[in-house]
């Protein structure tokens, strides 16, 4: 028997044309007046922030914008940001967008009401209190950070990602409205939704996991598996847009009071080192890190493979752990996912700075197998030469 925790305290809000009722969910929430909105470029100019910005001023609400952020967002943006929020008296902190613009909103609100750097609490040299309200709008189905209790922020002067993790560090408030993610690009439909997926797997298998997470997990993996292929072939596809969106929040249940592992640690450092976008980098790797876990741990990993429709109930766990390996390669290539030696930048002499960030990550030791420097290297190697 096992002794484990789980989390949430997140309101979640999901359907279409619940963004535009953000004001009313903030009014019954009494949280303030005065809000720092965080987004992209990229999601402002699709025409997705405009209309809540309008409806949140409308509604009586003090918006500042701040956009100055990065697909892989760094801690000199957090800073700016943490800034912008003093000088504009903010209250809380509304993310809408991706991953990028969650992770960004919640160091925001971190550091705007208490100062220091990111690394001060990634690294346990400041506590994690008086933490402005967060609000996520997910733009995208990948993260989860809407309902995770992590953000991942890139340490400008060493490259390295780190993930700073609290329970106060939740969103108080998600609201998911599928609407918001049809503009998406096929391209980053297929990233971001590979990327919920491996926090699906990632979270059901990693050391830490607990009987919830695996729960919760299975859906996601079935949910992203038959719907990803759609979403992607077909933006305006609302069923398959709604369904990801779900099974990207469910991924981040997951993952989000268990952990990620080995894939995350590799992906992150490639990401710290080349700006890769974090969903490709993950799909790099996947197959290549169930190869070595599965190694050690075949019966779960089957089990993987019959949830996912890789294999049948009737297949040995050995044929099953074989299907799911190939279905998942095949998958991502179905996706137009290009493989690690035809990302921009990636360099063999640069795979020992990739293996030791890879080490140094926070999550290597909840990997289902141990992990070693020689393991990540191998496992670099092997997918710089896969196709």
């Amino acid at each position: 028997m096992i002794s484990y925790s789980y989390y949430c305290s997140t309101r979640i809000e999901m359907g279409v044309g619940k963004a535009l009722q953000l004001p009313e969910y903030l009014r019954s929430m009494q949280a303030g007046s005065s809000i720092l909105l965080v987004s992209d470029p990229g999601v402002i100019r699709a025409g997705l922030v405009e209309p809540i910005q309008n409806a949140l001023v409308e509604a009586g609400y003090t918006v500042t914008l701040f956009s100055s952020l990065s697909q892989n967002p760094r801690d000199t943006e957090c800073l700016a940001g943490a800034a912008q929020f003093r000088e504009a008296g903010a209250e809380m902190v509304v993310a809408i967008g991706g991953g990028s613009a969650m992770d960004t909103g919640k160091t925001i609100a971190l550091c705007g009401p208490n100062g220091g750097m990111p690394a001060d609490y990634a690294d346990g040299q400041l506590p994690y209190q008086n933490i402005a309200p967060i609000i996520c709008v997910p733009t995208t189905a990948g993260t989860g950070s809407e309902v995770t209790r992590s953000a991942v922020i890139t340490e400008s002067s060493t490259h390295r990602k780190m993930t700073l993790k609290h329970a106060s560090l939740r969103p108080v408030l998600a609201v998911l409205d599928p609407a918001l993610t049809y503009s998406v690009p096929p391209a980053v439909t297929a990233a971001t939704g590979v990327d919920a997926l491996v926090h699906a797997i990632e979270g059901y298998t990693c050391k830490v996991t607990n009987p919830i997470s695996q729960a919760l997990g299975a859906k996601a993996m079935q949910t992203i598996v038959s719907a990803l292929p759609a979403a992607y072939a077909d933006g305006q596809n609302e069923a398959a847009r709604y369904s990801m969106l779900g099974g990207s929040m469910l991924a981040g249940l997951c993952f989000g009071s268990a952990d990620v592992a080995a894939v995350h640690c590799l992906a992150e450092a490639l990401g710290g080192l080349y700006d890769t976008p974090h969903g490709v980098a993950n799909s790099v790797f996947l197959p290549h890190v169930l190869r070595f876990n599965a190694a050690e741990n075949k019966p779960m990993h089957a089990t993987l493979s019959r949830t996912m429709g890789f294999a049948r109930d009737s297949d040995t766990d050995e044929l099953a752990v074989a299907k799911l390996i190939e279905g998942i390669a095949d998958f991502t290539k179905g996706l137009g996912i290009p493989a690690l030696s035809d990302l921009p930048g990636v360099r063999e002499e640069d795979f020992p700075r990739i293996v030791e960030l890879a080490v140094a990550n926070g999550s290597t030791p909840s990997n289902v197998r141990a992990i070693t420097a020689t393991d990540y290297l191998r496992i670099l190697e092997e997918a710089y030469r896969s196709r």
